[in-house]
């Protein structure tokens, strides 16, 4: 496409170009030839036609309402600045739009991206990944793409995770009056210090959730091991997985220390290999979110209560939300290979 037919198909076009395009077509050339000869793309030839059979004018008509205060070029230097650094501020972008001399308001600014499609949201925390994290991810995308369904069916993944007694972190809305934001039905309760939490380590597989252990004091290596010791096999011949089952476990210190690899080996345990800073790939984040939610709408008051409460609803999830974790599997290591190795959605 000609630089001239560019500009036309971002400007409106010379009111002598449209008199000549409406002459051309009376002398009974067609809207190819006009488009051709005068350089103008044939739908524009043809919108011209249309407008003046329509109005009997080529002239640019009155429009409706009240006139932008951003031009068109003006918005989409806005949206190539924000595409640009998609971190930059309103106010920012007020004083690019000032500087091409469209100066305007930041609602202004803020609807026109909007109208582009472009939303202010809070970004999304992802662990930081080198080089050498992105290339691990995606040999592993690679090497374990094709498995099949039985072999998934076969892995038992594994995870820590810490809730807090009051520690939410989730915003919670509700529906109230004007002036009663104080009340105490419209209040969530605190305490100081977030009063307490426990740290919890589970398994699952496709066949279901395994055992949910809580952490007393301090985890190290020797802890982890006891873990795996009273509830990792059992955890598997409850879900009948077999003893060819596979381990899923994440690259923590503790989880590859000597006395760690020393159990899984006397144990005749497969581990699957996973390459480290890679939490958008084990399905058990999901079900940390799932069981957090359902915990705190149940409020407990004290650590024994949330500790039981949190072994309840563990139990409760259901088979089939487990299945269709695992299934997923393959959808997030084709997302890992789309993103050449860095974070996804998941």
């Amino acid at each position: 496409m000609s630089e001239q037919m560019r500009i036309m198909r971002s400007k409106e076009l010379p009111e002598e170009l449209r008199d000549r395009i409406v002459a051309r077509h009376r002398s009974g050339q067609g809207y190819k030839k006009i488009s051709a000869a005068l350089n103008v793309p044939k739908s524009t030839v043809a919108s011209i036609i249309h407008k003046w059979k329509t109005f009997g004018t080529t002239r640019t008509l009155p429009r409706a309402g009240r006139p932008a205060k951003l031009s068109y070029r003006g918005r989409r230097a806005l949206v190539r600045e924000v595409k640009k650094n998609p971190k930059i501020t309103v106010a920012e972008l007020q004083r690019c739009s000032r500087e091409m001399g469209e100066s305007c308001r930041k609602s202004t600014i803020t609807a026109a991206l909007h109208q582009s499609g472009l939303y202010g949201r809070v970004a999304r925390r992802k662990p930081l990944l080198s080089a050498r994290n992105m290339k691990a991810c995606m040999e592993f995308a690679k090497k374990h793409l094709k498995d099949s369904k039985m072999v998934r069916d076969k892995i038992l993944w594994s995870d820590e995770t810490k809730i807090e007694l009051f520690g939410l972190n989730s915003k919670w809305h509700m529906w109230r009056k004007p002036g009663t934001a104080h009340h105490l039905s419209n209040t969530v309760p605190t305490v100081k210090h977030g009063g307490g939490s426990i740290m919890l380590w589970g398994c699952f597989s496709a066949a279901g959730t395994g055992r949910l252990v809580a952490i007393e004091g301090k985890m190290n290596a020797a802890k982890y091991r006891d873990i795996l010791d009273k509830n990792l096999l059992q955890s598997a011949q409850d879900l009948r997985l077999g003893r060819r089952f596979i381990f899923q476990q994440d690259n923590d210190p503790k989880h590859t220390a000597k006395i760690t690899k020393e159990w899984l080996h006397n144990n005749s345990v497969t581990v699957l290999e996973w390459p480290s800073q890679s939490p958008d790939l084990n399905q058990i984040e999901h079900l940390w979110s799932d069981l957090k939610m359902a915990v705190h709408q149940r409020l407990p008051s004290n650590l024994t209560e949330l500790e039981r409460i949190c072994k309840e609803e563990w139990q409760r999830i259901p088979k089939s939300r487990c299945e269709k974790l695992v299934a997923s599997f393959p959808k997030r290591l084709m997302a890992v290979l789309d993103q050449k190795g860095a974070s996804t959605k998941y």
